[in-house]
């Protein structure tokens, strides 16, 4: 080839849209959003815009957390460090308390001259010391501060009638910008186009407090469903065989103090407001899409879009988060990149992949340490496996901050394999297990049966046994139990 003909064909690659370098990475969270409600055509939805974004991504469908539990979840996910690395099963601790140098995803940008912005939830907004994570933005963050039940309407009184009936439900007749994530939308349309006119690329995070309870979506969003038309609880019993300690106690949607029993009407409420929760994230999903359509850097921007952990309505007789099931543990995962085109991928994804997913896509390097590993692979051939499991883990109470001992009394690891779930429960002082869950998703992807005890699947369980201890190292060399927490 002579070297005229390589430098035209040089001019030709660099000249490319694939090829240019990313101005903006829109790094979108959504909270409590279970996957097969957003984007994976399920048919109670209505969800245009995830639809509109799964159009123009890479949609992974068989992606988890690392627990089911918004801070651990959100501190794994931005440090690309597990949660029994990072010390951080609760609410309540800031990741800096113990890795005060730990690095961020968007402190990382930030470091390599990107401008990085904060609009609305992205680390835990609540419960720390510490609002948020400042070493991570190149200004104050904004909308990602205070507890979901501050959400109410920003309306002079009197404010329109409440036509809900349950505590955790609210539906008034408001504009969509009366409450925050309205307002994080408008925001962030304001910073798209704001990162058109920057010179630095820009690393923008946009973090959606819906469909988090209280469900209490504009009214509008009501209205696109019939409750009495809403699909039946798939899986409402208890699987079969499953021990009590992969139970919890719904406490944030059933009570903390007091346990309340729902009625089949109030469950279908719940239900209702949830996906009218979804249906108004949607909407401000597609104000940021038309923003960055508008903007002109739509084909040198970066989407990732996820969501902390998935949501139990019901089934297994659960309520909310804080399980180690497929539900709680599966998240929605979508990233559109220039260059790659949108298809569905079945290879397993942990949230711990974005760190060098979004580095690897960027130019920048990628930090040692990291527990995740790159989904360019699969970005570029939906066919190819990173990865062959995925690990999500709870501690036992669920909430052990607010039990008289302050710690976890168990830790149930969770092993999602292409077939199987696998789940040991360890205890928290001898590191013996005391409990396994096995679970067939080629021929039980409800996760109603155990099979963990049964002989006939004896080699399958001891398989994922073995493959959970190379996630394990320490468990398989000797238990070490965490540090208690303080009081």
């Amino acid at each position: 080839m002579t070297a005229r003909l390589i430098a035209l064909l040089w001019l030709t690659i660099s000249a490319s849209p694939a090829a240019e370098k990313p101005r903006l990475v829109l790094f979108l969270a959504a909270d409590d959003l279970r996957c097969d409600l957003a984007c994976y055509g399920h048919p109670a939805a209505r969800t245009p815009n995830f639809d509109r974004l799964a159009q123009r991504s890479v949609v992974f469908h068989r992606a988890y957390c690392q627990q089911a539990l918004c801070n651990p979840s959100r501190a794994s996910l931005l440090t690309g460090k597990r949660p029994d690395e990072l010390g951080i099963w609760d609410l309540p601790t800031h990741f800096r308390s113990s890795h005060p140098n730990a690095l961020t995803i968007p402190q990382h940008f930030r470091n390599h001259g990107w401008f990085t912005r904060n609009l609305g939830k992205i680390f835990h907004n609540f419960h720390h010391d510490t609002m948020g994570d400042p070493a991570s933005w190149s200004v104050p963050a904004e909308f990602h501060w205070g507890q979901h039940s501050t959400d109410t309407p920003q309306l002079p009184d009197p404010l329109p009638p409440n036509l809900a009936s349950d505590p955790k439900c609210e539906c008034r007749d408001i504009p969509d910008d009366t409450l925050i994530d309205g307002r994080i939308a408008a925001a962030a349309v304001r910073a798209i186009h704001d990162a058109a006119g920057r010179t630095e690329p820009t690393f923008l995070a946009v973090g959606f407090w819906k469909p988090h309870a209280p469900f209490n979506a504009p009214k509008r969003y009501w209205d696109l469903y019939r409750r009495d038309r809403l699909p039946e609880i798939p899986a409402p019993a208890w699987p079969q065989h499953a021990p009590a300690i992969a139970r919890h106690g719904s406490q944030e949607i059933l009570g903390w103090q007091q346990r309340r029993s729902l009625s089949p009407d109030a469950a279908r409420e719940l239900r209702h407001g949830y996906l009218a929760a979804i249906s108004f994230l949607d909407a401000q999903l597609g104000r940021i899409l038309d923003a960055l359509d508008s903007s002109g850097l739509a084909s040198q921007t970066i989407i990732a879009l996820w969501s902390d952990h998935g949501f139990h309505l019901g089934e297994h007789s659960l309520w909310g988060k804080t399980s180690n099931f497929e539900l709680d543990a599966r998240v929605p995962l979508l990233i559109a990149a220039p260059g790659i085109p949108a298809a569905g991928s079945h290879a397993l994804a942990e949230l711990t992949d974005l760190f060098p997913t979004l580095t690897e896509l960027s130019g920048l390097p990628t930090p040692d340490g990291l527990a995740g590993r790159s989904l360019v692979p699969v970005l570029r051939n939906p066919a190819t496996q990173v990865r062959s499991a995925a690990l999500t883990q709870h501690p036992r109470p669920s909430y052990y901050n607010l039990s008289p001992s302050r710690s976890p009394t168990s830790m149930g690891y969770s092993l999602r394999t292409q077939q199987f779930r696998y789940t040991e429960w360890r205890d928290w002082t001898t590191g013996r297990t005391t409990h396994r869950e096995l679970y067939d998703h080629s021929s039980d992807p409800l996760e109603t049966i155990n099979l963990a005890d049964f002989p006939e699947h004896a080699a399958d369980a001891a398989t994922a046994a073995a493959s959970l201890l190379t996630f394990l190292p320490a468990v398989h060399q000797g238990w070490t139990p965490p540090p208690p927490q303080k009081p």
